[in-house]
């Protein structure tokens, strides 16, 4: 969909829709009040008949409104204008795109941008809306044979401001809403794609895919010779039960001075996740193709910053393969050595993308990063403990932990500060290796969280356990959400900023 910002009165607007707001109980807003001025009482007359009450959600399409060189007004309900939230002005935009599907206007002005949300300025409004209007017309019907379209889709929304001061603001937040956006689709996209598509080749094809799109970006993939040698045993542990070969993926960008040190992020990259040895049941194996959303989310949020232009170096790091059962599987009872030299008793061979990821958290050290995040669908304890809601936050870093969360706040992507502390630790001890891979029944989350914590002593890190929030697992809705790359991408915007 193609976005545009102007300045200007409901009555200049030569357009097939205007959409403005109402509020509950038959309250109009500024711009709503302007039209019905313009239109000799127009609307409060409909709205006096009891047509439309203002409830959060609620719509009301008007044809031919006097006054105005517009074919249609939508009016479109905001609720209570105390209680008028982000969240109440997320829904308002999604059911005012959906309902503009439905008219036929290939084009539309809105005006919900002059709706009033504390601490919420122009910036934020715009880009939240590009965000979730481009949500709500995702479809992900790459492999049906029939594919449902609208008779007359919604091709160009203009923005509407106040005043011409605030189009600079409207621009850049276009500009940054639309990449965002695209990074998002990349997300869900890549968590979406069957696994017999979606393997580990495939995601190296898309990180060469986007070093080509962008000339910010190059891509570095090792093969599974090359991570022998580096003395990935853990990662090795995993991928050695497939028969599809595993793969180290290195996306960089550069986006400042080569000196500058990179933040690093790195995305667990399971393709398919059996369980291994410590087979899945039959009905928690559906949705295993997700177990890569870490990966995903990793190039959403490269491929986001890339568009934005921001002046900032990161590098995206995957270690990915799938794990599956064979004869060549890997055992619980098993130990490995990672590539840290710290060795790893395997009591639970479907705790595997820790394992991955503390080859990969060594791997990154030679970057000599600023700091280190890494996200995965990590544990079913934290959907447990969070739920679909909050993403839980792990770092070894509070100020680090406090940014990400600030960051949340901001995209409206929320996370969660979660323990550390060394009682957890104390779960992971083994009596014949450095350290065992589950940490018994309780505080699962954490213990996984602690894990890799072990392997993160040399810089800044903070671990994000997505597997609440990076997808729906039932349900009409089922799929990738891409949570949480508006988080991320918020967190290098503002380390840009301050750089």
């Amino acid at each position: 969909m193609e976005f545009n910002v102007k300045s200007g009165h409901p009555e200049k607007q030569r357009t097939a829709c205007i959409v403005v707001g109402i509020c509950e109980p038959r309250r109009l807003t500024p711009i709503a009040a302007h039209i019905d001025k313009l239109s000799e009482g127009f609307i409060s007359n409909i709205v006096r008949k009891g047509d439309i009450e203002g409830k959060l959600g609620q719509t009301l399409l008007l044809h031919h409104v006097p006054g105005l060189l517009a074919d249609r007004i939508l009016l479109i309900g905001c609720g209570k204008e105390k209680d008028f939230d982000e969240k109440q002005y997320i829904d308002v935009v999604k059911k005012s795109v959906k309902a503009l599907n439905q008219t036929g206007a290939m084009e539309a002005v809105s005006y919900l941008s002059e709706l009033n949300i504390k601490g919420k300025d122009i910036y934020w409004k715009i880009k939240t809306a590009i965000q979730v209007i481009s949500e709500t017309g995702y479809q992900f019907d790459k492999y049906k044979s029939s594919k449902s379209k609208f008779r007359r889709p919604l091709s160009r929304l203009t923005f509407c401001v106040q005043t011409r001061k605030e189009l600079t603001y409207a621009e850049k937040a276009i500009h940054i809403g639309q990449a965002l956006s695209k990074g998002i689709e990349l997300t869900k996209n890549l968590g979406n794609t069957p696994p017999n598509y979606c393997t580990p080749k495939y995601l190296t094809e898309v990180a060469k895919s986007l070093a080509k799109e962008f000339s910010s970006l190059s891509a570095a993939i090792l093969n599974e010779k090359e991570i022998k040698n580096l003395k990935m045993g853990a990662f090795l542990a995993v991928a050695q039960g497939a028969d599809s070969s595993p793969y180290l993926i290195s996306l960089s960008y550069k986006g400042t001075k080569k000196d500058s040190k990179p933040i690093v992020l790195v995305g667990k990259g399971i393709t398919f996740d059996t369980g291994g040895n410590s087979l899945k049941p039959a009905a928690n194996m559906i949705g295993m193709k997700y177990d890569m959303c870490g990966a995903a989310t990793v190039f959403g949020v490269i491929r986001a910053i890339a568009q934005m232009e921001l002046p900032i170096n990161v590098i995206g790091v995957v270690p990915t393969c799938e794990n599956m059962i064979s004869g060549k599987a890997t055992r619980p009872d098993d130990v490995v050595t990672s590539m840290s030299g710290k060795t790893v008793e395997i009591l639970n061979t479907d705790a595997e993308g820790r394992l991955i990821l503390a080859d990969a958290l060594t791997y990154v050290e030679r970057f000599n990063p600023d700091c280190v995040i890494d996200i995965a669908t990590l544990t079913g304890a934290c959907v447990v403990a969070l739920g679909k809601h909050a993403t839980a936050v792990y770092s070894n870093h509070d100020a680090l932990a406090n940014e990400l969360l600030q960051a949340g706040q901001m995209a409206n992507d929320k996370g969660w500060h979660m323990p550390l502390w060394d009682e957890y630790h104390e779960q992971l001890k083994s009596n014949v290796a450095d350290i065992a891979n589950i940490g018994g029944p309780e505080a699962g989350s954490v213990t996984a969280a602690c894990f890799l914590a072990t392997f993160t002593k040399s810089f800044n890190w903070a671990h994000l356990d997505v597997a609440g929030t990076a997808t729906v697992y039932t349900g009409p809705s089922r799929g990738a959400t891409g949570r949480p790359v508006a988080l991320l991408t918020e967190f290098l915007i503002e380390r840009s900023n301050k750089k």
